[in-house]
């Protein structure tokens, strides 16, 4: 059972940075894949970053390149860092966690928004 919550979302411009974290709560966080997807506006939501419970990262195409996710299992944190923003990048940026044994991410955070603009 883990509770996720985001941290680190705000106002930036273009071309700039920003980080997430990701602070779960429960047990055996270690265990789980950790997901960040983002929802804007009118859109669906999409994926942006994974990391499996060994490390293996997984970017969207339109972020590769931009984010790097990373995970420290000893703080059981997740973060996102977020170079090269554009505006395109609003949204509101979520993290979950999944069991390697599950077709589906279990747990969801609540979400942080992050809007670029100038």
């Amino acid at each position: 059972q883990l509770q996720l919550v985001e941290s680190g979302g705000g106002l930036v411009q273009p071309v700039g940075s920003l980080r997430l974290s990701c602070a779960a709560s429960g047990s055996s966080f270690s265990l789980y894949t950790m997901l960040w997807s983002r929802q804007a506006p009118g859109k669906d939501r999409e994926m942006v970053a994974a990391i499996t419970t060994i490390g293996t990262t997984n970017y969207a195409d339109s972020v590769k390149g931009r984010f790097t996710v990373s995970r420290d299992n000893a703080k059981n944190t997740v973060d996102l860092q977020m170079n090269s923003l554009k505006p395109e990048d609003t949204a509101v940026y979520t993290c979950a966690a999944g069991a390697v044994s599950k077709s589906s991410y279990q747990y969801w955070g609540q979400g942080t928004q992050v809007t670029v603009s100038s």
